[in-house]
C-alpha cells in the first residue's frame, strides 16, 4: 500500500555542503519503484528550495516555510502570507532592536547585508546561491511578500528578551542552535502543513512517515504516525522521534526506510 513520506532537507537529505549520499539517492529510487509518495518538508520557503538538485530525486510535492506553503505535482495547494501591515510592523520592530534578519517569501528573500556583523559570511553565501531572488528589505518595503523570517541572536540579552516578548503573541520562535532563530506565524509548522496536505489528498494518518534532524522538525516528528531522526541530529529531535537511525553519511535515510519496511 502506498505511503506518504515527508523529508526535511538540511541535515537529513543533504549535508552542509549540499551533498547527498548515494545511499539516500538509492533509497528514493526504490521508494518510487514501490509507488510511495515523497514530499520535501522544509523550513526553507519555496524560493529557497533548489528544484534542479532536489526534484529529480522523485518528489511528488513540497511543503515549505514550516507549513505555510504546500504544492503537489507542481500545483500550489495552499499558501499563507503574513499580512502587509503586520510585516511592516515586524520589520520596524526588528530594526528597532538592531536585529540582523532575513524575511522569507514564496518568490524572494529579503536581506540588508549591513545589518549583519562584518565577519559574517552568511549574506554573501546567500547572495551567491539566490542571485536576483535575494533583494534588499530597504527600498522594497511596499512589495514585501513574506511567510516567515529568521534572525540572528541579539548580542544584548535585554534586546533578545524584548524580541521574544514582543513576537511571542503572534509567532513561534524556534531556537535552531548555532547563532540564529527561525520565527513562524503561530498556527503553522511542519505538522500543520502535513495535516493539510494529507486532508487535500485523502492520505490516511497511519500511512504517514517523517524524517528530520532539528528543532523545526519536532512538530512533524511528533505528528506523523511514524518518524525517524538522523543519528547526527539534535537531541530534542531524537527525543520525540519513534526511531533514531544512523547519521546522514552512514546511510541514515536508507536504514530508516529499511527499518520501516518501505523498501
Amino acid at each position: 500500500m502506498r505511503k506518504a513520506l515527508f523529508f526535511d532537507i538540511d541535515g537529513t537529505i543533504w549535508d552542509d555542503s549540499h551533498t547527498i549520499p548515494d545511499s539516500t539517492r538509492e533509497a528514493f529510487r526504490r521508494l518510487k519503484e514501490k509507488g510511495h509518495c515523497l514530499f520535501i518538508s522544509s523550513g526553507r520557503t519555496r524560493v529557497f528550495i533548489p528544484d534542479k538538485e532536489l526534484l529529480p530525486l522523485g518528489f511528488d510535492g513540497i511543503l515549505a516555510g514550516c507549513g505555510t506553503y504546500g504544492e503537489f505535482q507542481g500545483e500550489v495547494k495552499f499558501y499563507h502570507q503574513i499580512p502587509q501591515e503586520e510585516i511592516w510592523r515586524v520589520n520596524d520592530f526588528l530594526r528597532s532592536v538592531d536585529a540582523a534578519y532575513i524575511l522569507e517569501g514564496r518568490h524572494y528573500l529579503y536581506l540588508d547585508e549591513e545589518r549583519f556583523p562584518q565577519e559574517s559570511v552568511f549574506p554573501q553565501k546567500l547572495k551567491s546561491s539566490m542571485g536576483d531572488r535575494l533583494i534588499r528589505v530597504t527600498g522594497n518595503e511596499e512589495r514585501l511578500e513574506v511567510s516567515k523570517f529568521c534572525a540572528n541572536y541579539l548580542q544584548e540579552a535585554a534586546k533578545q528578551q524584548e524580541l521574544e516578548r514582543v513576537l511571542e503573541p503572534g509567532y513561534t520562535v524556534i531556537h535552531r542552535g548555532g547563532d540564529f532563530m527561525e520565527i513562524v506565524p503561530k498556527g503553522f509548522n511542519k505538522a500543520t502543513g502535513i495535516q493539510e496536505m494529507c486532508r487535500l489528498l485523502a492520505i490516511a494518518h497511519e500511512d504517514t512517515y517523517s524524517f528530520g534532524d532539528s528543532t523545526n522538525d519536532l512538530d512533524m516528528l511528533e505528528y506523523t504516525a511514524h518518524s525517524a531522526c538522523m543519528g547526527d541530529g539534535m537531541q530534542q529531535a531524537k527525543d520525540v522521534a519513534d526511531y533514531v537511525t544512523a547519521p546522514l553519511w552512514e546511510d541514515g535515510i536508507y536504514k530508516a526506510c529499511e527499518h520501516y519496511g518501505l523498501l
